[in-house]
């Protein structure tokens, strides 16, 4: 039990900008942001990812990008 209480994740943002396609909700347009996400365990770096998440401008709504 100790151990969840020495893990922390920080979240940066590193960017937006506009993306290609439109909300299947509302039709908005839809904005990709970039960020980064650090794990710490017991204040020592343990992971480091980057990662890019779509969202709807109008709704905000988290879109899910589903491959072919």
């Amino acid at each position: 039990m100790c151990l969840f209480g020495c893990v922390e994740e920080e979240k940066r943002e590193l960017g937006r900008k506009q993306a290609y396609g439109s909300c299947p909700s509302c039709g908005g347009k839809v904005q990709a942001v970039d960020y980064e996400s650090r794990w710490k365990i017991c204040f020592l770096p343990f992971c480091f990812v980057v990662k890019r998440k779509f969202f709807c401008t109008l709704c905000s709504k988290r879109l899910v990008l589903f491959p072919h």
